[in-house]
């Protein structure tokens, strides 16, 4: 243990504070004791974090044998009791109160840092129950020595220790600490790898830890390159949150997935665990399918919308149906639809009407299933639908874009797009005009 005391001695500076996970198990009341050998050269704050579980009835006493061994050694005592649970996912539930009642600790107390027992062997088991189960690319590195979080660093010093080497430091020091008989049950996924495996690893190398040790340091450093690398491929892909295919499907195979899994982590954050290969899979099926426009339905109420070249994940906001009447002006989503004098344009932008070929007062809504149109200077009806198709509307503006109708329901125009039968030309009569203008971020009918 020489070797841990002194790279603690190097890490820790002068009147550190360091909050410690302890459990009163083995491992961690040696990383306890260990602190509190270099407390008076270093002048520690040692504040002891203990959670009282309440799965097994000895709970208890650990929690009073945690406390009192921190009053003797005048250690800071910090213990909570997890009294109910909620149906579903316990081992989930449990890490998250852990981590939430450590969070309030380390707050607390404002530390620099954050330790547990975290030993050799565990790094050995849990690298492998994720290999055999599956995880994450981040997830089959197991853990680091050092973790970097934004206030504090999480350090876990007896990595490169074995069970079997820190019971016989804490017997040989006379380190009390007690024993979980729940850590020799084969009910729990965990025990069955740490009593068949380790020793038939162990037998094959006795130093095996330390070979896994290795391996979860070179990941880490290839894995370092990779985020760097990924993150590069989806800054270069994104435009305002919005991927752009065209720039997507250029990457290599690999490196086009894991740009698609840094996007979908963008966009949930800490409700990542929400999305699965699944989800995945089906993201890049619509990048690299066919269709000009499409949507589909995500967890936690987003949508994965595809729309020509521009592909984009966001909520779900179910579109508000919304009729106005138009008199002199009206604004809606950017767009501004205003009455004026006079008008030399031709384009899609200006509206001229007679009054006696429609029915007042005129109206300004979104559109509708089955809405039709019969387009100027064509024989018959034209889908509202099929217009905004070969106008490239993006998918997530078509119905919100303002669509005028008469009292009759007759569609007359979709402001910047199409203009309907009545429509007059610049020298026919005509009793009013309107005219389409919108802001930069909705200029969509200019661009076509």
């Amino acid at each position: 243990m020489k070797k841990v005391v002194n790279d603690l001695k190097k890490i820790l500076n002068k009147k550190d504070s360091v909050v410690i996970a302890c459990s009163g198990g083995p491992d961690s009341m040696c990383l306890l004791a260990l602190l509190f050998l270099i407390k008076p050269e270093k002048d520690l704050k040692i504040i002891c974090a203990h959670i009282n579980h309440n799965l097994r009835k000895e709970s208890k006493k650990e929690y009073e044998f945690v406390k009192q061994y921190c009053e003797k050694n005048n250690i800071i005592f910090e213990g909570t009791e997890f009294k109910e649970y909620k149906k579903g996912n316990f081992h989930k539930q449990a890490h998250q109160m852990r981590q939430e009642f450590y969070t309030q600790i380390i707050e607390k107390y404002q530390v620099n840092y954050f330790m547990t027992a975290h030993h050799g062997d565990d790094l050995i088991e849990t690298i492998l129950m994720r290999l055999t189960r599956g995880s994450s690319r981040k997830g089959y590195l197991g853990f680091s020595k050092i973790s970097h979080k934004e206030n504090y660093t999480i350090i876990r010093p007896l990595i490169t220790k074995t069970k079997e080497e820190i019971k016989n430091y804490n017997d040989k020091n006379n380190i009390p600490y007690v024993i979980d008989q729940s850590n020799f049950s084969e009910k729990y996924t965990r025990n069955r790898y740490r009593i068949h495996l380790l020793p038939f690893l162990k037998k094959e190398n006795p130093n095996v830890h330390y070979k896994f040790l290795q391996f979860q340091e070179n990941m880490c450093r290839i894995n370092e390159f990779l985020v760097k690398f990924i993150n590069d491929a989806l800054t270069n892909c994104l435009q305002n949150d919005t991927l752009l295919i065209t720039e997507v499907i250029k990457l290599d195979p690999f490196i086009e997935r894991e740009v698609i899994k840094a996007y979908f982590e963008k966009i949930y954050n800490n409700e990542i665990e929400a999305i699965n290969e699944k989800h995945l899979d089906l993201m890049l099926e619509m990048i690299h399918n066919q269709k000009s426009s499409e949507k589909r339905n995500l967890p936690l109420g987003k949508i994965a919308i595809k729309s020509y070249d521009i592909f984009q994940i966001r909520n779900n906001n179910k579109v508000k149906p919304f009729q106005i009447e138009l008199k002199e002006e009206a604004n809606i989503f950017g767009i501004q639809i205003k009455k004026v004098d006079k008008s030399d344009e031709k384009s899609n932008n200006i509206l001229r009407l007679r009054k006696e070929e429609i029915k007042f007062p005129l109206y300004l809504r979104n559109r509708q299933n089955s809405d039709k149109m019969t387009v100027k200077n064509s024989n018959g009806h034209q889908k509202l639908k099929d217009i905004f198709i070969n106008k490239k509307v993006p998918l997530d503006q078509r119905d919100n874009w303002p669509i005028l109708i008469d009292s009759s329901g007759e569609i007359l125009w979709i402001p910047g797009l199409k203009k309907s039968k009545f429509d007059k030309e610049k020298e026919e009569m005509c009793d009013i005009i309107y005219k389409y203008s919108f802001s930069k971020e909705k200029n969509y009918a200019k661009k076509k």
